[in-house]
């Protein structure tokens, strides 16, 4: 039987409270499962209203008990999100999310952050990358994730360390942030002027660039593979953004560079870099994914 909890407003403000402080927490976990800024603050507004009206009185540990609602509701969310993204014209990239404003989105570690993993995750299916979420990112022991998903232990080791492997297959070597800058400051450099020999010096061979634009007029449908033509593909955005300002962002715990016109954001363009230079382009055109971004700089400075 569903027991509502009947509470005066000093309750209300002590729920209000635990639940502000495991906010960014909760978050984190959406937006890891989903890949999507505005499904992920749906969900944990979807929590606060079941929070609100839970037995809370029979919860022993707040945090596990909102952390569960928020994993279950994401894997739910996650599941009818897949048939969506089967209609997305073109490369369906993750909402990136500002990371300024708190570093790790509520992990202990920015793992299954960067668009990039995000965008290997998506090929798990959501309970697969609920459970390597929960383990990788925010460090859940293997009994709690099993309590989470409502399954073994054995069976939840099993997909944590499949999910391991998948994304150990696809995950190139990093290199350490200060030359991770450095490449995009010179990638930066090139694409403001145009300059299609500058940027192919700090490409790999068979760098991958990624355009998300879900239909827009002159953005590529397909993967572009290969130096010479993703720089001359690049150098386009000289003219298909005149006059643009680029800037630097943090985005997924990463340096990326942000392009607007006019005061309003246009692009949002996040790279993966190895030893032979930036191997991985994700360009974000969609607006309403910018404005998700955006947005999410502000998602620790309201109440529920």
């Amino acid at each position: 039987m569903d027991q509502r909890q009947p509470f005066d407003d000093d309750a209300l403000d002590a729920a209000a409270d635990a639940f502000e402080r495991l906010r960014p927490r909760l978050f984190g976990i959406a937006y890891r499962v989903l890949g999507s800024v505005s499904e992920a603050e749906d969900v944990v507004q979807d929590v606060w209203v079941r929070w609100q009206s839970a037995d809370r009185s029979a919860v022993l540990d707040h945090g596990a008990f909102l952390a569960t609602i928020t994993t279950r509701l994401a894997i739910n969310v996650a599941r009818s999100a897949r048939v969506r993204r089967e209609a997305y014209v073109g490369p369906w990239l993750p909402e990136p999310v500002d990371t300024s404003v708190d570093p790790q989105v509520g992990a202990e570690r920015g793992e299954a952050l960067e668009l990039a993993v995000l965008l290997v995750l998506e090929r798990l299916n959501p309970v697969e990358r609920a459970a390597y979420v929960l383990r990788e990112a925010f460090d859940y022991a293997y009994d709690e994730i099993a309590g989470m998903l409502e399954l073994s232990q054995a069976n939840t080791r099993q997909i944590v360390s499949r999910a391991r492997k998948r994304l150990a297959a696809e995950r190139r070597e990093p290199v350490d942030t200060a030359q991770h800058r450095r490449l995009l400051d010179a990638f930066v450099a090139a694409a403001r002027h145009g300059d299609v020999a500058a940027l192919e010096t700090v490409l790999s061979a068979d760098v991958v660039a990624y355009a998300d634009g879900n239909g827009m007029r002159g953005v590529a449908r397909l993967e572009i593979v290969g130096a010479g033509r993703v720089a001359k593909v690049t150098a386009f955005a000289q003219k298909f953004f005149p006059g643009a300002d680029y800037g630097m962002v943090q985005a997924n715990g990463q340096p990326s560079l942000l392009l607007a016109q006019d005061g309003v954001t246009v692009a949002l363009v996040s790279a993966t870099v190895g030893p032979d230079g930036i191997d991985g382009l994700y360009w974000v055109l969609t607006p309403d994914k910018l404005r998700a971004y955006e947005r999410s700089a502000r998602r620790l400075t309201g109440r529920p």
